[in-house]
């Protein structure tokens, strides 16, 4: 769903390239990591979002991640900032991104990840090693969660 504010800026700027704060959640639990299924185009992506006007991006991942799945999670760290876009979106509308991506855990007292919203079709748990296919930023995010890396860098 687009935020209130997007709308709104869009109203006076039309289809114009906004650049946007935006959020990437690592969710990790027990050697499985928290995707999504975009309803828009049917890919698997980790929990994003965009901040809020004035809402620190931690902040953001968390309630991008309970808007989304239903879970509770703890942001454990900063994992990369990086450029994303331009993207081109179906009505015309191009918004380009600063992903600030963070690695996650699932709180102990979180209820079961489930579609929560109408941006999903599908949540799941993967195992790290069976992941599906997905954009090459989101393995890279993935794997750098994984294995500790932190950084900055253009990874689209």
């Amino acid at each position: 769903m687009t935020p209130e504010f997007i709308l709104d800026l869009r109203a006076k700027v039309g289809h114009t390239e906004l650049w946007l704060p935006g959020v990437t959640a690592i969710i990790l639990h027990e050697g499985h990591v928290l995707l999504v299924q975009r309803s828009d185009n049917g890919q698997w992506t980790p929990v994003t979002g965009i901040c809020d006007p004035r809402e620190e991006p931690h902040e953001t991942a968390q309630r991008e991640a309970e808007e989304e799945t239903g879970v509770h999670i703890r942001v454990d760290r900063l994992l990369w900032v990086q450029a994303v876009g331009p993207v081109h979106y179906p009505n015309g509308d191009v918004t380009s991104y600063t992903d600030i991506a963070f690695v996650c855990t699932l709180q102990p007292d979180s209820p079961t990840a489930q579609v929560n919203d109408d941006e999903s079709i599908a949540v799941r748990w993967f195992p790290v090693a069976e992941l599906p296919e997905m954009k090459p930023r989101f393995l890279h995010l993935i794997e750098a969660a994984l294995t500790g890396k932190t950084g900055f860098g253009s990874q689209n």
